[in-house]
């Protein structure tokens, strides 16, 4: 079992911006994600095609299986 750490957001040109974050760890809150997502739109850390990141959506983590086909 794979875990990934989502966070959405919009760019200027009101695309939808995703940054996944491969294993975080046990027990992340909701706040402290948003937190995350709060301070890279304040430090304008990354940058997308359409623009500086500029509303954050709601974190999610994902989690995904593999299994061989038999």
């Amino acid at each position: 079992m794979t875990k990934t750490l989502r966070l959405p957001f919009k760019n200027a040109a009101a695309k939808d911006v995703n940054i996944l974050v491969n294993n975080p760890k046990d027990g992340l809150t909701k706040a402290e994600a948003v937190a995350t997502q709060t301070l890279i739109i304040a430090k304008n850390i990354f940058n997308s095609t359409g623009g500086d990141l500029v509303a954050a959506g709601d974190p999610v983590i994902l989690i995904s299986d593999t299994a061989a086909l038999a």
